[in-house]
């Protein structure tokens, strides 16, 4: 005798595993910026009490001369009851997302009146019917503490990888210390006194690559989805690379993950700062202050990629003092390799570009440098390497970098540089 199943069964099964679906989705982290005061070359705006104020620090990215300095970032200013739209690509999508605000160095209470997202269609506009409001804890507008960090509520926009949304703050008040980061690399655009951020597009505007206050963006996605950090200076931040083009490499690297079936669920986050240390505050706290913040706290974070240690060499032969020992730099890597393994994390050793004839450049930092990366190639600290040095020295020269790769300052790679760097990864390391 055939046994019939009740119609009430088949739907309470049905639920069930449509909410244990559901219940596998996961937050996992598409873009990020690492916050950083809005002075260029200072230490953070709240040092400990009772500590001294620190120096400014040239940034590894440029060369000495000020003006130089300028043209390599625009410094962002104050900004006083105005709007900033700015434009950021994702990596992994998902079928919701959110957005952090940071006041990481913000002097006073970050008040925002209103906030949006919206996918991006070309300049400041945005596609119609993609357009909705930001609220945290319920609230459409809202206000962050000096020092801390707000998490929207989730926003039912799906997202493609590889897509470009339009975050839109709305400032009341003056703030006249924003928390920014500084290497934006596409074109942020402010609006003079109001709220625009319901218009469809911006006109006469001010224009800048530096991203205000977004720190991160969130997707809701599979639960294979996962994340890798990108954790480095300004060869990780993207710097001398084309503006408004995502020829960064972590940006690149993205590209042939969504690409690659069997790593499509895989994201990547830049957490590059220009001008970054392993050892020492300056363009932002140290990667060992920071690495808590930017990597361990990165929603479904499972690799790291270190690139971290040239500017620490070079800027301490700049400053005429003792270059910093291999040993140091190399007990600092140690440190976070096992930061990173205490929370599940693998991490994959980046090695030093070449860096002859950049201005901080030295016999014995770049005997250093070697000696580093010997250690990142065969010390068996990290889970894999990928060497960077060797796609992009020079075969006549292997002390300098392949004029081919970098525009004009021996330190930098241009997008084709950029791009040998994305290609160099094995991308069997995050199946």
């Amino acid at each position: 005798m055939r046994y019939r199943v009740p119609k009430v069964v088949f739907l309470v099964v049905f639920a069930t595993a449509a909410t244990v679906a559901m219940a596998e989705d996961k937050w996992v982290a598409t873009w990020a910026a690492s916050p950083q005061a809005a002075s260029f070359g200072f230490a953070p705006s709240k040092p400990a009490a009772g500590a001294p104020k620190p120096a400014p620090a040239p940034d590894a990215a440029a060369k000495p001369a000020a003006k130089e300095v300028a043209s390599f970032f625009a410094v962002p200013g104050p900004l006083d009851d105005q709007t900033v739209r700015q434009v950021v690509r994702v990596s992994v999508g998902g079928k919701s997302l959110r957005v952090k605000v940071s006041n990481a160095h913000g002097a006073i209470p970050l008040v925002v009146g209103a906030a949006r997202v919206a996918l991006r269609d070309k300049g400041s506009a945005i596609k119609p019917g993609t357009d909705h409001a930001l609220t945290f804890g319920g609230k459409a507008s809202f206000s962050i503490p000096p020092g801390a960090l707000a998490v929207s509520d989730p926003v039912a926009l799906a997202v493609e990888p590889l897509a470009d949304l339009a975050i839109s703050l709305f400032v009341t008040g003056e703030e006249p210390s924003p928390t920014v980061h500084l290497t934006g690399l596409h074109t942020t655009y402010v609006t003079k006194a109001g709220d625009f951020t319901k218009a469809a597009e911006l006109s006469d505007v001010t224009t800048l690559q530096a991203w205000y206050w977004i720190a991160e963006v969130d997707v809701l996605a599979p639960a294979d989805a996962a994340t890798i950090v990108a954790f480095g200076d300004s060869i990780t931040d993207g710097a001398t690379s084309t503006p408004d083009k995502d020829q960064s490499w972590p940006s690149q690297l993205a590209v042939r993950l969504a690409a690659n079936k069997e790593t499509a669920h895989v994201g990547i986050v830049n957490h590059g700062i220009s001008g970054n240390q392993l050892l020492s505050d300056g363009a932002g706290y140290s990667a060992l202050a920071r690495f808590d913040r930017d990597v361990l706290a990165t929603p479904g974070v499972k690799w790291l990629v270190v690139l971290e240690g040239i500017n620490d060499i070079g800027m301490s032969s700049m400053m005429g003092g003792e270059v910093v020992s291999a040993d140091a730099i190399i007990g600092a890597q140690r440190q976070l390799i096992d930061r990173a393994h205490l929370h599940g994390v693998k991490v994959v050793g980046a090695t030093l570009l070449p860096y002859g004839g950049a201005s901080y450049h030295s016999e014995k930092g770049e005997a250093v440098r070697q000696a580093v990366n010997q250690w990142i190639r065969t010390g068996g600290a990290y889970d894999a390497v990928v060497d960077f040095d060797a796609k992009l020295r020079d075969p006549r020269n292997p002390g300098e970098m392949d004029p081919a790769y970098y525009i004009n300052d021996h330190l930098h790679p241009n997008d084709a540089g950029y791009k040998l760097m994305a290609d160099a990864f094995d991308l069997a390391i995050f199946k």
